[in-house]
């Protein structure tokens, strides 16, 4: 008809609209057997009713007069004659419309569909697997063959030299000893029997840092991850308190409050600050004394150490500051110390350490202020029977 769309006539057996022929699909059995299509067995049967008009007046409805159904101005009469013209095809197409309705059927089923978003997002994006990396996780396999490295004694990850039993059990050297040459799993005799099968499986291995839920995005081989993971930025902290062997470790924010509540440290606000050291007895220090004061200023946190200590024959007192972060973060900062009396002053200046270098380290390396006994004793004033110190400073932040 004139508006291109179709068209729907009435008839005595309540036919559906006229569809236009569809192609089958190549894998369809029936045009396998018959290898024709569709619209040349119509048109065989058009030829046949063309030569028998009883046959197909039999087989031809009736169309009502009625408008099309896209309100043209054709009648449906006009757009069957006008179909009928077009294509030279007899009325008595309307015979194979169950042929048709298979061969739609068919291709309902046989076509490709779209895939699933998820499905074409993996297959298009080429850095799918990094970007399952970063996120942290592993896939099944690598998450196997990772759990068969986890000593069952330490679980602790293995490395070479990996032990084995003669029934396969495996665990790691530094355990071995522990176990007293038993397998722990069935009791069996170890000897030294390596496992190289698991040791090669491991150098193909890609896992994430176990530091990934801290916010850590890198992936490394196997044997390279244990050496990041000891200098990962993302590790967690440990406890910055030197008057006692403290295994908490853990963000800033949790060590903060582990001071407070546990340690019961001073806590302070601001970037400058007057710290007070008296000694009824200042030549006994054969038990090193130690005092933190925490400071917050520009938006950071800063440990205030202040130590008597034995350096050689004679005692000294240190002063120095650390700052709860990473040392490049650390470099940012700077802070001096000064102490002094009776018209003589000491003034020390630096860059304050970072806490991911132990309070030993830092104490070794005379990083601070540094008061040798008779100048500490002297800023005393006095009979030289107490000891006095008065220190002051401040932090300020480098520009």
């Amino acid at each position: 008809c004139s508006c291109g769309r179709g068209l729907e006539f009435k008839t005595s057996t309540h036919l559906k609209s006229v569809r236009p022929s569809l192609t089958p699909h190549p894998l369809d059995p029936q045009y396998q057997e018959k290898k024709i299509y569709p619209k040349q067995r119509i048109k065989r049967k058009t030829r046949h009713s063309k030569s028998h008009p009883q046959t197909a007046r039999k087989l031809s409805p009736k169309p009502s007069a009625s408008v099309c159904e896209n309100r043209c101005s054709s009648t449906v009469m006009d757009c069957v004659g006008s179909r009928k013209r077009s294509s030279g095809i007899d009325i008595d197409i309307i015979e194979n419309l169950s042929l048709l309705d298979d061969y739609e059927e068919h291709d309902r089923h046989q076509l490709p569909t779209k895939a699933p978003n998820n499905i074409s997002s993996n297959n298009n994006n080429p850095n799918n697997n990094n970007n399952n990396s970063n996120n942290g996780t592993i896939s099944p396999a690598a998450s196997s063959v990772h759990e068969l490295l986890e000593c069952p004694v330490c679980t602790n990850s293995m490395y070479p030299p990996i032990h084995q039993c003669h029934n396969g059990h495996t665990l790691c050297s530094s355990c071995k000893s522990r176990v007293h040459n038993k397998c722990p799993t069935c009791r069996q005799e170890l000897g030294d029997i390596r496992c190289l099968a698991l040791e090669k499986v491991a150098e193909s291995l890609e896992l994430p840092c176990k530091h990934y839920n801290l916010g850590c995005p890198e992936i490394f081989p196997y044997y390279s991850k244990l050496k990041h993971e000891a200098l990962c930025s993302f590790r967690p902290y440990n406890c910055p308190y030197a008057g006692s062997e403290c295994s908490v470790a853990g963000d800033i924010q949790s060590l903060v409050a582990h001071l407070r509540d546990d340690h019961k440290v001073d806590m302070h606000t601001g970037c400058t600050f007057n710290h007070r050291y008296v000694k009824s007895n200042p030549r006994e220090v054969e038990n090193a004394t130690w005092m933190l004061t925490v400071f917050h200023c520009f938006g950071q946190y800063f440990c205030l150490h202040f130590e008597a200590f034995q350096l050689g024959m004679a005692p000294v007192y240190m002063a120095f500051l650390r700052f709860m972060g990473d040392d490049n973060e650390a470099k940012n900062f700077s802070y001096s110390l000064e102490v002094g009396a009776n018209g003589r002053k000491m003034i020390w200046q630096g860059v304050p350490r970072s806490i991911r270098d132990s309070h030993r380290k830092v104490r070794e390396s005379h990083d601070g202020l540094i008061i040798q006994r008779n100048m500490a004793l002297f800023f005393s004033g006095g009979d030289r029977k107490e000891l006095k110190l008065r220190v002051t400073g401040r932090i300020w932040k480098e520009q």
